[in-house]
């Protein structure tokens, strides 16, 4: 651009040309027009990305052994502190909540506008915004362990890694600017001097020739400026990146637009993924014929009986099956029963006794150890049995089972469907759970297939056999440890953010804030629109050039036509880029 505006500065000097200080200035104005339109996009970007900036939280109140709270830096703060959060200000670390109800606002992190609701005992990460009630929180990881952290360090990290169409315009631009100029150089030079020497001109004839050659060569070089390529381009991907956030979908870098774009195939593990990872009760049998050891009520029917029971006798323990049986009935600490000699057997279950009761919980070997003959209910139906059966047997005689079970995310049938409307051609589920829970899940969510009772090292086996046979492009969505050999191995690795496990949130490409599968969808399709926005950004640019180009060649072209195929493209295609904000 400072080559063709000098040139047409200088190109009055030469003999039987007119000056061309109106081009001159205006080709420099427009490009300074077209520099005003790439900063704000650009600064429209960084916005979209700069958002997670403000979460950092700025001061930690920390409370002293007197109870008295002083302000602290977060990265000053040690893991085990008790910190105040008042309402309306941020969370500062992640930990867990010892007193205090409150609401946080998570659309930071998640992109979800609805507060989620916690209390004592719920875990908290850095960089919510406390609504309410005032809370005493356990610090559970250090600052630069936080949450808050490792989400702006992948999305500093994530300019680093180019897409393949990034990688090629750098490239392009390096090789193709000196050829340009060359060429350029070539156009104003070759075609006087062929003239000089076939028509045998005079030095002042073939001088009058090289001003209207000169000044299509500088056409050519305002043309062939490649701004709009090598602008649009990493800005398109750039929004796209901060679109994604602004979602909850952390995309560390380019490269992996272009891989999510061609997935067609998607494997999920399935506890924490697919499903909550939390334990409930699906189903309560009580043995039909059975007095449940004299203690059926008219008020109470058996099936809440047995609960009220087993809750009972799980108070005590930590195993997430009891946790399971003290949720599903709730009013256990207040009822006034009393819970004694408490006994718990490794391998078999729980005996306690309740009130004058003696109740055990457990499995078959439990139940035959103290001779109560067990059965299984003969009207349950299979989809009923599908989990962990806990037997309950009262004074020696069977009283019934409960049917635990990881329950399954509410978008998750969801995710499937959105996923086959986008072709995505094949969904596999691999898990370490027992065969008959995993094809109930795999039927209730219409998956095309799954694997049951893996190892860690099973699961990898399984992703390289998928890539290999299929030659497909596989993207694995994961949480737990186990699950980061596979994350890693993956065209893509998709991680649930929120639940997921540090070394799972590490080894992936892409991290779901809120661990809703149905991001999965979400971030394909951003994926695929900014590809497609950068396609469309090339071709244009380029289809115009062209066209110019050739004009200018055979001099059909004015500089005001090159001014527009060159800032003019530019601008056009800086704006397109910054469809890719919206997600």
């Amino acid at each position: 651009m400072s080559v063709a505006t000098i040139g047409a500065l200088l190109i009055g000097f030469l003999p039987g040309a007119e000056t061309q200080y109106p081009e001159a200035v205006f080709v420099m104005l427009f490009f300074q027009v077209g520099e005003l339109f790439e900063g704000y996009a650009e600064g429209q970007s960084r916005k979209s990305i700069a958002h997670l900036m403000d979460i950092r939280p700025d001061v930690a109140h920390v409370e002293n052994p007197k109870g008295e709270s002083k302000d602290a830096n977060p990265n000053d703060v040690p893991v085990d502190s008790i910190i105040v959060i008042r309402p309306g200000e941020k969370v500062p670390l992640d930990g867990v909540v010892i007193e205090g109800t409150s609401a946080l606002n998570t659309v930071a992190l998640t992109g979800e506008s609805l507060p989620r609701d916690i209390g004592v005992g719920d875990e908290v990460i850095s960089g919510c915004v406390n609504l309410s009630g005032a809370l005493r929180v356990r610090v559970t990881k250090a600052f630069g362990e936080s949450t808050v952290s490792k989400i702006i360090r992948l999305v500093e990290d994530a300019g680093e890694h180019k897409s393949q169409s990034e990688a090629f315009i750098t490239r392009f631009a390096r090789i193709y600017t000196p050829v340009v100029v060359f060429a350029a150089l070539a156009l104003a030079i070759l075609p006087p001097c062929i003239s000089f020497i076939i028509y045998h001109l005079s030095f002042s004839e073939a001088l009058s020739t090289f001003a209207p050659w000169l000044y299509r060569a500088l056409m050519f070089l305002v043309v062939s400026c490649p701004c709009a390529l090598v602008i649009s381009v990493p800005l398109t991907f750039f929004g796209g990146i901060g679109g994604a956030s602004r979602k909850g979908i952390l995309i560390k870098g380019a490269n992996f637009m272009d891989v999510l774009s061609r997935v067609d195939t998607v494997v999920f593990d399935k506890t924490g993924t697919l499903t909550r990872g939390q334990f409930a009760v699906t189903a309560v049998h009580p043995f039909p014929g059975s007095e449940e050891g004299g203690v059926r009520s008219e008020i109470t029917p058996p099936s809440s009986r047995i609960l009220h029971l087993a809750a009972h006798v799980e108070h005590f323990t930590t195993h997430p099956i009891g946790a399971a049986l003290r949720d599903a009935f709730p009013d256990e600490a207040t009822d006034g029963c009393v819970v004694s000699d408490v006994e718990e057997i490794a391998g078999h279950g729980v005996r306690a006794r309740v009130g004058d009761k003696v109740v055990c919980v457990g499995n078959t070997k439990m139940m035959d150890a103290v001779g109560a003959r067990w059965h299984d209910c003969p009207h349950c139906h299979n989809e009923h049995r599908t989990g962990t059966v806990i037997h309950v047997a009262i004074d020696g005689e069977y009283a019934g089972h409960i049917v635990i079970n990881d329950m399954v995310k509410e978008d998750s049938a969801e995710a499937i469907r959105q996923l086959s409307g986008l072709g995505v051609a094949r969904t596999v589920m691999l898990t370490g759970d027992r065969k008959e829970v995993a094809e109930q899940v795999a039927r209730q969510l219409h998956l095309s297939e799954y694997h049951a009772e893996l190892l860690p090292a099973d699961k990898v086996r399984y992703m390289d056999s998928i890539s290999r046979s299929e030659k497909s492009m596989v993207a694995f969505v994961g949480d737990g440890i186990n699950d980061a050999p596979v994350l890693a191995r993956a065209d893509v690795g998709i991680a649930m953010g929120g639940l997921g496990s540090d070394a799972a949130i590490e080894a992936a490409d892409v991290v779901l804030m809120d661990d809703k599968p149905s991001k999965i969808a979400l971030a394909i399709r951003i994926a695929r629109r900014t590809l497609a926005i950068a396609r469309q950004n090339v071709w244009f640019a380029i289809g115009v050039k062209v066209a110019v180009l050739v004009l200018a060649t055979f001099g059909l072209a004015t500089m005001w036509m090159a001014v527009f195929a060159d800032v003019g493209v530019t601008v056009l295609a800086v704006l397109n880029a910054m469809r890719a904000l919206r997600a």
